[in-house]
């Protein structure tokens, strides 16, 4: 079920124009912006649009300008774990890497520990308003954002296709605290143990 809903969602945010795309991830950024969650953080972790995801770019330029730290997953297949690097310069610092996304090339690999982070925004297939999500089927993020703070907020970039009404979900899974899309800031259901 989670494979065919992944597949279904994957087709209709790549249906989308490329200019559309562009338009609603500016609006997407325009609204992040305003959000405390956003204006607070100092040490911001993001991923690297590819393919028809949200684009990060804008909000990596902007995050660089007010002199944040911006940091970017390292995906290592083997252990299906992520290093966290810092990026300094998105001409210099990425090439491609694995499963087709731009990352960090050797020399321009500088760890942190992930305790400094103070917000990640996350990427994913489909959301629902519990902040569960379809992802790309690795795992990496939900092997990844047990490990923060409690307090670090975990914000999602989508699309208002993206949005579901209830993601398939298992033990592992670990929703995001909030959604940004093109029309709002979604603050995410809590959970109840």
């Amino acid at each position: 079920m989670k494979q065919e809903l992944r597949k279904e969602l994957l087709e209709k945010r790549d249906l989308l124009p490329m200019n559309e795309r562009l338009e609603k991830s500016s609006a997407i950024f325009s609204i992040l912006k305003e959000s405390d969650i956003y204006k607070n953080a100092s040490n911001v972790m993001l991923y690297i649009d590819f393919r028809s995801e949200v684009s990060t770019k804008e909000i990596i330029n902007d995050l660089l300008e007010r002199e944040k730290r911006v940091f970017i997953p390292l995906t290592v297949p083997e252990t299906r774990q992520m290093i966290i690097s810092e990026l300094l310069d998105m001409e210099k610092d990425l090439a491609l890497g694995n499963f087709g996304v731009l990352e960090p090339i050797e020399e321009a690999i500088r760890p942190v520990d992930p305790k400094i982070l103070d917000l990640i925004i996350v990427p994913g297939v489909g959301f629902d308003k519990k902040g569960y999500r379809v992802g790309y089927g690795g795992g990496y993020y939900d092997r990844f954002l047990p490990k923060l703070l409690p307090n670090v907020p975990t914000v999602a970039l989508a699309f208002e296709i993206q949005l579901i009404s209830q993601a398939p979900k298992d033990k592992y899974d670990f929703p995001v605290q909030y959604i940004a899309t093109e029309n709002k800031l979604i603050q995410c259901e809590k959970q109840t143990k």
